[in-house]
């Protein structure tokens, strides 16, 4: 990755600071961080290129060389906040433009054949739960719709975790089955 390209016309050397070799130095360091930060390649190559060059315009603010990396790192950190922000807010901006040009804004609700296939997985389903034997269904129920933790589940059932965890998954294969044959069985209607 070259992501100092946009710096190497540019050399800064104030007082005992070489930015460019600090740059090359810390870039990639920098770069695994900000692909956690941010969530993708993409947008970490974009937020290290922008607090690269932001730190090449501040680097007279930089006290220490040895402080280089922490101090890039904590301005691409602001960087790829920024971008978040700027991404959480687009879909405002663009519900915003379509009513100023005097466009209908598309409904949220889902049209009527998808919510008519959602009612029918939704009953598949409950037919599935209702299928399960007494001795599985209150951990299916608990871990799986109303999304309990499975230690908290075994506590409340009184069993231990290793038979909470043997039911659910006996369980989870019990419905699998259930909803493959029902949804089989509307295929060839």
């Amino acid at each position: 990755m070259t992501v100092c390209c946009a710096l190497e016309s540019q050399q800064c050397h104030n007082g005992s600071v070489d930015f460019e070799a600090l740059a090359k130095q810390h870039k990639d360091a920098v770069y695994r961080q900000m692909i956690r930060v941010c969530g993708n390649r993409e947008d970490a190559e974009d937020v290290l290129i922008e607090a690269l060059l932001k730190a090449y315009h501040h680097v007279d603010q930089l006290r220490e060389s040895a402080a280089f990396r922490a101090w890039l790192a904590q301005i691409a950190k602001r960087v790829c906040w920024q971008l978040k922000e700027r991404e959480s807010l687009l879909p405002l901006l663009q519900l915003s433009m379509l009513e100023d040009e005097g466009r209908e804004v598309p409904g949220a609700e889902p049209l009527p054949d998808v919510q008519l296939a959602r009612q029918q997985m939704k009953g598949l389903l409950n037919e599935a739960v209702d299928a399960l034997p007494v001795l599985y269904r209150p951990v299916y129920e608990l871990c799986d719709v109303e999304d309990l933790r499975g230690d908290e589940v075994a506590q409340r059932l009184g069993i231990s975790r290793a038979a909470m965890k043997s039911r659910l998954h006996r369980a989870r294969d019990l419905v699998r089955t259930h909803l493959d044959a029902a949804l089989a069985r509307q295929a060839l209607k």
